[in-house]
C-alpha cells in the first residue's frame, strides 16, 4: 500500500524530492539514523511509532536508496540494522535546514527543546545547512554534529555511510 500520492514522475525537482523527503515520519527516521540509532527497537522507542508505521517508513527509505540493511549479531540471534547510504548521507543539508529553520522561526515548548547544527571542525554552531558560518567549511556528515538538548549535554557526531563495507 502506498503511503501517499506518488510524485516520483513529476517534472518538478522539488516534487520528486518531496516524494521521498516530504514525509515527517521518514525524516524523523533519518534523524535517528544520523544520530546512530539504526536498530528497529531503538528507532521505535525514540519516535514512539507503531511497528507498522516504522516498518513502512524504513522500507520506503530502503527502496528509495537512502538506507540499507546491515546484519549484526544480537547475542546469538542474527538481526539487521539500518545504515545510511551515500544517497541518504547527501540528505543531510535538508535535515540541517529543517533544524535551523525551526530554531529560528518556531518557539520551543520547553527550555530543553532545542537542537543545533555544529561544525565539528571549528566547534561552532552554524546557521547554514551546508556551510559552516563560523569558518566557511562545507558541512558533511563526517564533520557535523547535532546538539539536541533533550538527548545530551554535548553535540553528537553524526553517523556516516559505511565505506567499503566497514562500520559507520
Amino acid at each position: 500500500m502506498a503511503l501517499r500520492s506518488d510524485w516520483s514522475e513529476r517534472t518538478c525537482s522539488m516534487a520528486r524530492g518531496l516524494d521521498i523527503l516530504g514525509d515527517p515520519w521518514g525524516v524523523l527516521v533519518l534523524r535517528e539514523i544520523f544520530f546512530g540509532n539504526g536498530r528497529f527497537d531503538a528507532i521505535k522507542d525514540r519516535l514512539g511509532a507503531s511497528d507498522s508505521v516504522l516498518t513502512r517508513r524504513l522500507a520506503a527509505l530502503v527502496d528509495a536508496g537512502l538506507l540499507t540493511r546491515r546484519p549484526y549479531d544480537d547475542g546469538g540471534r542474527s538481526r539487521e540494522e539500518y545504515v545510511l547510504t551515500a544517497k541518504g548521507q547527501d540528505a543531510l543539508p535538508v535535515l540541517n535546514a529543517v533544524v535551523i529553520w525551526a530554531e529560528k522561526h518556531l518557539p520551543a515548548p520547553t527550555p530543553e527543546a532545542h537542537m543545533f547544527v555544529v561544525h565539528t571542525g571549528c566547534g561552532q554552531r552554524t546557521s547554514s545547512a551546508d556551510t559552516c558560518t563560523g569558518c566557511g567549511e562545507r558541512l558533511t556528515a563526517g564533520n557535523t554534529s547535532w546538539h539536541s538538548l533533550t538527548r545530551t549535554d554535548q553535540p553528537v557526531p553524526l553517523a556516516t555511510a559505511p565505506r567499503n563495507g566497514a562500520a559507520a
